[in-house]
């Protein structure tokens, strides 16, 4: 434990798109590590979602408490929440009384049906929880296209609570702080904060291995203002990033912040030389070429991006 500790602060190897299923005897696409004490996460790939990876392309976390299990991300179908629960079940006989969704993402409610027909309560932000409400259908078209058989089960399940800005859980004398610290990558962002342990789970509003995907009305000033006034006082010592292995506050700063810092500054000298969005997808982002999914998102971030400081 203490090598992985240590790992950790020092940041950890990249992952890639070729590394194949780490786990086959699963459906996961990863065994859950224990991070730290008491906390695991299956590491998705950080690929694009797949019938090979059956969609498990984030990081599904548990923190066991001594009184029950809280579990974030739901996984993207029925199935991947089923193949977590009973990798829980191999580390704890506590039951799991709680889920927590990071977002309104099909990866990260989609297994909801599956903990709720546990009789396990779910709980998102309220604005995440309106997200998956708007897109779950398209969600889960999209999931039984690639994952097919793999999909069977699912079903649409909303959160059954919601919260606005924070949302204090104690449980087996430890307390988590469910937390949406502002505005970031998707409606709702949300970042479970163990202070005694120094640990985050940070979601989608850190990055490292992969490209940060931007999404239309994405507010990338709005992230980095979130990031610098809400998260960085934190300081956590440990991040687990909604994708991507575990690692530290610098590095997601590096790749995150950093990143968005550099777009927006490229994109607004392309705006004052008289550029277009035609030529806005052209700016180099070579220097972050190396990170997975550059290929699918760097062009599109651009483009976002130029929409988005257009008109600032």
């Amino acid at each position: 434990m203490r090598r992985l500790a240590l790992c950790l602060l020092a940041g950890p190897a990249f992952a890639s798109e070729d590394i194949p299923d780490q786990y086959p005897q699963s459906v996961l696409y990863a065994k859950p590590v224990e991070v730290i004490p008491h906390v695991f996460s299956a590491i998705g790939a950080t690929a694009p979602p797949t019938y090979e990876n059956a969609g498990h392309n984030n990081n599904l976390s548990f923190v066991v408490t001594g009184d029950g299990v809280v579990v974030v991300n739901s996984g993207a179908s029925w199935q991947l929440a089923e193949a977590l629960h009973a990798e829980i079940r191999a580390v704890t006989d506590q039951p799991v009384r709680l889920v927590i969704n990071e977002n309104g993402q099909g990866h990260s409610m989609l297994g909801n049906g599956y903990w709720a027909a546990q009789g396990v309560p779910i709980l998102a932000h309220e604005e995440a929880a309106a997200d998956f409400a708007d897109h779950a259908p398209q969600d889960l078209t999209n999931l039984r296209s690639y994952a097919r058989d793999r999909a069977e089960g699912t079903v649409i399940a909303p959160p059954t609570e919601t919260f606005t800005d924070r949302k204090q859980v104690e449980m087996g004398g430890l307390t988590i702080e469910v937390l949406h610290l502002g505005p970031a990558h998707s409606p709702g962002d949300t970042q479970v904060w163990i202070p005694e342990w120094s640990m985050m789970i940070a979601g989608d509003i850190a990055f490292h291995e992969r490209m940060p995907p931007i999404f239309e009305g994405t507010c990338t000033a709005c992230w980095i203002e979130t990031w610098d006034t809400a998260l960085v006082p934190l300081a956590p010592t440990y991040v687990i990033p909604g994708h991507g292995h575990p690692t530290n506050l610098a590095q997601v700063q590096r790749y995150t912040r950093d990143y968005l810092l550099d777009l927006r500054e490229k994109i607004g000298a392309h705006i004052e030389a008289g550029g277009d969005l035609g030529g806005a997808y052209y700016v180099d982002q070579s220097q972050w070429s190396h990170l997975d999914t550059f290929e699918e998102l760097a062009t599109r971030n651009a483009g976002v991006v130029f929409a988005e400081m257009e008109f600032e």
